[in-house]
């Protein structure tokens, strides 16, 4: 079962953390899966980049992204050669290595 090492990130999880997936398991489901709460505003259907993560090791093990994820990710904050929407981004069986941005596009999260 493949690993996933998430990097430190001061709301989510702020020590990092390392979870185990079933390979076919999104990222996003994942780290929610294990009580990352990871945002997800449009549910998981590639509609917004609020669960945007740079992949730092294991980018090529992942599926490729579609047209409607690309389209995405060009609004997406902080945007790398290796980034990714966590809902799009289905587990192999290599281990991956992901860093969750520090900031976000979500239009329907207030701010305090």
């Amino acid at each position: 079962m493949p690993v996933i090492k998430i990097l430190p990130h001061p709301e989510y999880c702020p020590e990092g953390a390392q979870v185990s997936a079933p390979a076919g398991t999104s990222i996003c489901e994942a780290l929610l899966e294990n009580g990352i709460k990871i945002e997800h505003a449009c549910d998981m259907v590639a509609a917004c980049t609020t669960c945007h993560v740079v992949v730092r090791q294991g980018f090529e093990s992942l599926g490729e992204a579609d047209e409607q994820e690309e389209d995405m990710l060009d609004r997406a904050w902080g945007l790398e050669p290796q980034s990714r929407l966590s809902c799009q981004a289905i587990l192999a069986q290599s281990d991956v290595t992901v860093e969750i941005p520090k900031y976000s596009i979500n239009h329907a999260k207030e701010n305090h």
